[in-house]
């Protein structure tokens, strides 16, 4: 009886003296309760810049090829699917080391408009013919939902110009992160965001510099 008692004391110390290594506390941290170890900034940082790096790398790969004749927007979108792309690597590692989920759960993908045109198609097609009408009507609102971009020239530099404000002021944020690393990253990629924010026709703002 006292050699069980002591067994089962031996299996509860190993697994106290476990929990208490620093690593395996932060795999329990997000294993358990999927919690990160960013902070509130940078975790906002992964979700929004995060969330829109592979939408914006796949559209502008689209646009680049097949969405556009226009050599400005062709020069545009070479230059956002190059910066996206160039961070899509690093945002991986360093979503690992803070314990983000990456890529991030729920991202809208980009479908290219012929992509939606096919989905439209089939449902059409196994729809009842007394709804297709009213299919039609609404297919293209529909598949916007569903992460379709814009085709017009214009629209697609209005998007880029809005996104990338969006993504320059997270990367701002980021630079003044407590994270060495997550700092780092941010101060090396600033000037880079800064330009394709320019490209895009975005005007800076005298006071946005600290």
């Amino acid at each position: 009886m006292k050699l069980n008692t002591l067994f089962v004391a031996g299996i509860c110390a190993s697994a106290l003296l476990a929990s208490c290594n620093p690593q395996t506390a932060k795999d329990n941290q997000l294993k358990y309760t999927h919690t990160s170890l960013a902070d509130g900034d940078a975790y906002q940082f992964f979700q929004k810049v995060g969330g829109k790096a592979v939408y914006e790398a796949d559209y502008a790969t689209y646009m680049e090829t097949a969405g556009s004749s226009s050599a400005a927007v062709k020069q545009l979108a070479a230059r956002v699917k190059e910066f996206y792309g160039s961070i899509i690597p690093t945002l991986d590692s360093l979503a690992i080391v803070n314990q983000v989920d990456f890529p991030i759960k729920g991202a809208k993908l980009f479908v290219a408009p012929s992509e939606s045109a096919t989905v439209a198609a089939t449902q059409t097609a196994a729809t009842d013919s007394a709804h297709v009408d009213h299919i039609a009507a609404h297919g293209a609102h529909a598949a916007h939902g569903h992460g379709a971009a814009a085709i017009g020239e214009d629209a697609y530099m209005q998007h880029v110009q809005h996104e990338t404000a969006v993504v320059k002021d997270q990367f701002q944020r980021l630079s003044r992160n407590t994270d060495k690393g997550l700092r780092t990253f941010a101060e090396a990629n600033l000037e880079k965001i800064a330009e394709l924010y320019k490209l895009s026709g975005g005007k800076e703002d005298g006071h946005a510099h600290h």
